[in-house]
C-alpha cells in the first residue's frame, strides 16, 4: 500500500498536469526540465505562481489583452519588461480573484518573483528569449517579524482547555467530546517534537515505536527521519491510541494515525483550524496562531534549553542552519545578558572594590 507521502505526490502531479493545460507550452518544457531536481510540491508551486503571473499579463496589461494565458507564446513572453514585472509585484499586494480579495506580503512576493526568475532564466538559457527581464528586478526586501510563540503558561492553559472544554461554545463542546483525545495528542506532538503539519498528517499507526519513543516521518524534501518524543508525549499518544483502535476508518485510510470525524485521514486544513481554535483561546492577544507557531514554540524552548543551534536545526529538519539561526538566535537575549555579567574590562576592579569595602567596614 502507498504511503501518505506517495499518495500526496501523485495528487500534486495530477494538479500540476491540470494547471499546465491552462498555461503556455513553454511551461511544460520548464517543469519537465526541473522534474529530476525538485519535489512535486515545488513544481506545483511553480505552475501556480506562473498561472497567476500570466493571468495578470492578460487581464491587466493592454499589450496582452487579446490573449489568454494558454495562447501566450515565447514571442509574447519576450515582450515582458522589467517594468511589467515591477507592476506585477505591486499587483500582488492587493488583487481580486473570483470576488475574493488576496494580499501578498514580502515573503509571498519574494517566492513568486523567485518562481518567475527561474522560469525566465530557463527560457533565456534555452534560447526561447534573447534577454531576461526578471534578472533586472530586485528581490523585495524581507522585513523580519518577531517570532510569535506561546509562553509556558499559555501552553499549559491551551492543553487544559482541550481537556476541560472550558471557554468553548456549546457547539464546540459537542465536537470536543469526540475529538478531545485526538486534539490533545496532536497539540502535544507539535509542542513536544516541532513536527511540521504536513508531516504530522502523514503519520501512520505503524510509524510509532514506543520501545524507543520515536516515530518515522517523511520530511520536507522526501527524506525520512526518526523523531523522538518525551515520556509525557508518549503517554498522551497511548491514551489516544486506545480510542483510535475503536474507530473504523474509511477504506484507504486505515493506516492513518489521526482521523477526522468522517474517519478519514485528517487534513492539513482541519489541523490548522483546530490549532487556531484552542491557541486563540489560550493566548487571545497573539494573532494568527498556527501549527507553525507551535513549531516555533518548540524550537525556541529547545534552543533556550540547549543553546545548540545545530541540534535545533537537525530536529526541526532545516537543511540550512542559517534558516534556524535567523529564526531562533534572536531569542537569546537572556543568554547575552547573562554573558555580560561575566565580562570585566578591568579584572582587578572587582577585587579592589571588595578590599575597599572591607576596609571601610573595619574602620
Amino acid at each position: 500500500m502507498s504511503t501518505y507521502a506517495e499518495e500526496r505526490a501523485k495528487e500534486l502531479q495530477l494538479l500540476t498536469r491540470a494547471a499546465l493545460r491552462e498555461l503556455p507550452d513553454v511551461c511544460f518544457d520548464f517543469i519537465n526540465a526541473i522534474d529530476s531536481i525538485t519535489q512535486p510540491l515545488t513544481r506545483y508551486a511553480y505552475v501556480s505562481d506562473l498561472k497567476l503571473f500570466f493571468s495578470f499579463l492578460t487581464s491587466e496589461l493592454p499589450k496582452f489583452a487579446d490573449k489568454t494565458p494558454r495562447l501566450l507564446e515565447a514571442s509574447d513572453l519576450a515582450k515582458v519588461s522589467s517594468r511589467d514585472i515591477y507592476m506585477y509585484l505591486d499587483y500582488l499586494g492587493l488583487y481580486i480573484k473570483d470576488d475574493v480579495e488576496f494580499s501578498n506580503q514580502d515573503l509571498g512576493k519574494m517566492r513568486k518573483l523567485s518562481s518567475l526568475r527561474s522560469f525566465y532564466k530557463f527560457m533565456y538559457k534555452n534560447g526561447y528569449i534573447d534577454s531576461d527581464p526578471a534578472a533586472l528586478v530586485d528581490m523585495p526586501k524581507r522585513h523580519q517579524k518577531p517570532i510569535i510563540r506561546l509562553e509556558i503558561d499559555e501552553v499549559a492553559h491551551m492543553l487544559d482547555l482541550v481537556e476541560s472544554g472550558e471557554m468553548l461554545s456549546e457547539r464546540q463542546k459537542k465536537y470536543n467530546e469526540h475529538t478531545r483525545a485526538r486534539d490533545l495528542a496532536i497539540l502535544t506532538l507539535f509542542l513536544g517534537t516541532g513536527i511540521r503539519v504536513s508531516e504530522l498528517v502523514g503519520i501512520n499507526l505503524d510509524d510509532l515505536d514506543f520501545s524507543i519513543n520515536g516515530f518515522l516521518v517523511t520530511r520536507k524534501g522526501g527524506n525520512q527521519a526518526i523523531l523522538y518524543f518525551p515520556e509525557e508525549v508518549a503517554q498522551v499518544l497511548k491514551d489516544y491510541l486506545k480510542l483510535r483502535k475503536e474507530l473504523t476508518a474509511v477504506p484507504g485510510h486505515e493506516d492513518a494515525l489521526f482521523l477526522s470525524l468522517q474517519n478519514k485521514r485528517i487534513s492539513v486544513r482541519a489541523v490548522q483550524l483546530m490549532v487556531k481554535k484552542y491557541a486563540t483561546l489560550a493566548a487571545p492577544l497573539k494573532k494568527h496562531l498556527s501549527p507553525h507557531k507551535l513549531r516555533s514554540t518548540f524550537g525556541t524552548n529547545l534552543y533556550h534549553e540547549t543553546g545548540d543551534i545545530y541540534l535545533v536545526a537537525d530536529v526541526l529538519g532545516h537543511s540550512d542552519v542559517n534558516t534556524t539561526r535567523r529564526h531562533y538566535a534572536a531569542m537569546s537575549d537572556d543568554r547575552r545578558r547573562m554573558a555580560a555579567q561575566h565580562v570585566h574590562l578591568r579584572e582587578d576592579q572587582t577585587v579592589e572594590d571588595t578590599k575597599t569595602d572591607q576596609g571601610l567596614s573595619e574602620s
